[in-house]
C-alpha cells in the first residue's frame, strides 16, 4: 500500500517561508514522478508543481513560479516543496501525490499565510 505523509505546514506571515516534506513508502519511489497540489478553502484542487523521477525536470504553476522550488531525495524517498515569499492566497491544504496510472495522495498539511 502506497503511503504519502506530508509535513512542514504551519502559520507564517506574508513574505515568509516554509519547507514542506513528503515521505513516501510502499512504492519504488525512484520510479515515479511526484507532484504537489493544493486546495484552498471552498475551492477545487490546484496543481502546484511536478518533478520527474530523476529530479532533473521540474515544472510549476503560474501562481507559484519563481517563489516555490520542488526537489527530491530518492535515497530518502522524500519530495520537498520550498515555499518562499508566501502570500495570503497561498493558504491551502497541500498534498503530495505520485504520478502514474495508480496515483495516490497523502492526507495533506495545512499552510496558513496571515499576519
Amino acid at each position: 500500500e502506497v503511503q504519502l505523509l506530508e509535513s512542514g505546514g504551519g502559520l507564517v506571515q506574508p513574505g515568509g517561508s516554509l519547507r514542506l516534506s513528503c515521505a513516501a513508502s510502499g512504492l519504488t519511489f525512484s520510479n515515479y514522478g511526484m507532484e504537489w497540489v493544493r486546495q484552498a478553502p471552498g475551492k477545487g484542487f490546484e496543481w502546484v508543481s511536478s518533478i520527474n523521477s530523476r529530479g532533473d525536470y521540474v515544472s510549476y504553476g503560474d501562481s507559484v513560479k519563481g517563489r516555490f522550488t520542488i526537489s527530491r531525495d530518492n535515497a530518502k524517498n522524500t519530495v520537498y516543496l520550498q515555499m518562499d515569499r508566501l502570500k495570503p492566497e497561498d493558504t491551502a491544504v497541500y498534498y503530495c501525490a505520485n504520478q502514474g496510472p495508480t496515483p495516490s495522495r497523502g492526507q495533506g498539511t495545512q499552510v496558513t499565510v496571515s499576519s
